[in-house]
């Protein structure tokens, strides 16, 4: 048996390095505090109903296809991913804008609501397209030294960086119509913050889906976990549910392995870290082991929004809405500088509803759906008391979507319901501050100046997931975690895992 790595954490960036590294050999041992494999990629269960516990879209699918190649499978043999053809369906005060990854339709959608703004997709798609493609590199590849920002394919990428501009800045160069901007600016939400405050680089972010599609796999985006699983199980690795890590096992400056909350200790060569990353600093090793990462030091840097979800079990199934809907609120730059800044509850909230029963059948029973809705809302940071304002939000949040949406007379409707507050994903998904989307991702705290796939304050320790390079999102997580495999097979003079170019976009 090969060399032995231990992962903390089952979620998706650590069982994507636990299957890249058992397929290459290495024994993997996975422990996982939580009775399921995910962490936030995760499926929640409630009677009949399945959902997914927080991704929804699934973009880049060519990443997932690769990482399965590498492991020496075939992703298609252990999910069943269908790509949407209206990607989602934005609703603004006065009107509402479908949106197709089909150029034509795309198109068409645009001039019909904001005559003459077509042109400027199309540039959007063409120049945007060479960005991507200057930056794939970077996000492909470690950025732990300064010294990297000297070579030629990051030279060749900090232009498009688009330093001093913010994402809806970059975006106002295509589009005169506000709506249309914030069409292609809210995907800023998936790092938790505001398309105002945003790098203006992430305008990648509404490309890779209009370029490469979203997708859905019949039975929840939570099927790439349980994929991960089995393929890393199928190579001889161990997963072990139920099973947290108590502290890591460090002798000096070297992680020697874990000490588990059952008392056991476990050696390893390697460690993984795929815990939230300041949960696991401040939590899983002393403070007076780091420096750079401290409690104090932690507590001072920028981190993302967080999320009020409700997971609704309906008795119907509204056929006639779309498997994705975004609802903006009326003043949706107020309602964004109330999150990030103010860091209080907004009246009129923006929401994200999903309704993939009409797309997939699995998830209730016949003639029955589920419904995950998604407010986003202020961390922990902000003291607010959700105890108390629970109720009163869900009432808020509901209404809503009765006024703004199709989704009509939907308590009438309601047979099982779960609620998950920024409290519930502090004290019960172990995030820090309940911010949802990790670290935030202002130009102070991206590449090198994100804490690093070797986790440079520990040595023999690395980290995989939204809080390391290169950031949130499952594409860029499946990405932390080849960079992290290929770093250990570096180190161990292996065949690293391949890169490939980006797939060709067709019709631009």
């Amino acid at each position: 048996m090969g060399k032995r790595i231990i992962v903390v954490g089952a979620g998706p960036g650590g069982l994507a390095a636990a299957m890249l590294l058992a397929g290459k050999g290495y024994d993997v041992k996975v422990y996982e505090k939580q009775e399921y494999i995910g962490g936030r990629n995760a499926e929640v269960r409630l009677g009949d109903y399945k959902f997914d516990m927080g991704p929804t879209f699934l973009s880049m699918f060519h990443i997932v296809e690769e990482l399965f190649s590498a492991a020496d499978r075939k992703a298609a043999d252990y999910m069943e991913a269908v790509e949407l053809q209206s990607m989602y369906e934005l609703i603004f005060e006065n009107r509402k804008l479908l949106m197709s990854r089909d150029k034509d339709r795309m198109k068409q959608e645009i001039e019909t609501h904001y005559p003459g703004n077509g042109e400027g997709y199309e540039r959007f798609m063409k120049e945007t397209a060479k960005k991507m493609e200057a930056l794939t590199p970077v996000l492909q590849s470690k950025m732990d030294r300064f010294m990297y920002y000297f070579q030629p394919k990051v030279l060749q990428a900090l232009p498009e960086l688009e330093l001093g501009r913010s994402l809806y800045d970059v975006l106002s160069r295509y589009f005169t119509e506000d709506e249309l901007k914030l069409a292609f600016t809210f995907q800023s939400k998936y790092l938790g913050m505001s398309p105002w405050e945003c790098p203006g680089a992430f305008s990648i972010l509404s490309y890779m889906e209009h370029a490469y599609g979203v997708f859905h796999p019949i039975g929840g985006v939570n099927q790439l976990s349980k994929a991960m699983a089995r393929v890393t199980e199928e190579h001889g690795g161990e997963i072990h549910i139920g099973c947290g890590v108590k502290s890591l096992w460090i002798e000096g400056k070297e992680v020697k392995g874990v000490r588990l909350e059952d008392g056991r200790s476990v050696e390893a060569d390697e460690v993984i870290i795929n815990s939230d990353f300041a949960h696991a600093m401040t939590n899983l090793v002393d403070g007076r082991q780091l420096k750079k990462y401290s409690a104090k030091k932690l507590a001072k840097k920028k981190y993302s929004c967080s999320t009020f979800m409700l997971y609704l079990g309906l008795d119907k199934l509204y056929e006639d809405m779309p498997h994705h809907t975004i609802v903006f609120s009326k003043d949706y730059k107020k309602n964004v500088e109330e999150i990030t800044s103010l860091k209080i509850l907004s009246e009129d909230s923006s929401l994200y509803i999903q309704n993939a029963s009409v797309t997939d059948k699995t998830l209730a029973p016949e003639g029955k759906s589920t419904l995950y809705i998604l407010a986003p809302v202020p961390n922990n940071f902000s003291g607010i008391d959700w105890e108390k304002e629970k109720g009163t939000f869900r009432q808020l949040i509901l209404k809503t979507v009765e006024e703004k949406t199709g989704f009509t007379n939907l308590e009438e409707h309601i047979e099982v319901e779960k609620m998950i507050t920024p409290k519930n994903w502090e004290q019960d998904m172990y995030v820090y501050q309940g911010a949802t989307f990790n670290l935030g991702h202002q130009l102070s705290q991206m590449m090198v100046f994100r804490p690093h796939n070797r986790f440079e304050e520990l040595e023999s320790c690395w980290l995989v997931g939204g809080g390391t390079h290169p950031g949130s999102g499952l594409p860029t997580i499946l990405e932390s975690a080849r960079i992290t495999a290929n770093g250990i097979l570096e180190q161990d003079f292996q065949e690293p895992i391949p890169v490939s170019s980006l797939p060709v976009m067709e019709g631009f």
